[in-house]
């Protein structure tokens, strides 16, 4: 009996590093979002602009996560590609016009406030993807 195309294979989430990289996103996905919603409700006026930002980063996480723990590779990819060209493109705005985000977002210097793991999650996101493809 053939798999169906979106189905979840034993190289991909249901064992091993993929439940891991699931595990990852659905975390950020959800500290992003509760951290975001809380701000933008008690203190949007601060800092709306990061707030929003974050706000987005967790949509993201949380896109990036079902894609990833549904087997939607390209939905992943795309998810991933953006999280990855936003945590650089803010994480160097915030660093050369730091006046920009008064107070952190997720993407902020990097994801400095999160250990990096905002930097480096897109990497390992795209890379297991890649490699999951290649298994198949």
């Amino acid at each position: 009996m053939a798999e169906a195309p979106n189905s979840t294979t034993a190289e991909g989430l249901q064992h091993g590093f993929g439940r891991v990289v699931v595990a990852v996103y659905a975390v950020f996905a959800l500290s992003a979002s509760a951290r975001s919603l809380y701000q933008l409700a008690t203190k949007a006026d601060e800092a709306r602009t990061a707030y929003v930002l974050s706000a987005l980063a967790g949509a993201i996480y949380v896109v990036a996560t079902f894609a990833l723990a549904t087997n939607r590779r390209p939905l992943a990819a795309w998810a991933i590609g953006f999280e990855l060209v936003g945590v650089l493109l803010v994480g160097l705005l915030s660093i050369f016009d730091a006046a920009l985000f008064p107070d952190a977002t997720v993407w902020s210097d990097f994801g400095a406030g999160y250990g990096f793991v905002p930097l480096v999650l897109p990497f390992v996101g795209l890379a297991w993807i890649i490699r999951s493809r290649r298994a198949r």
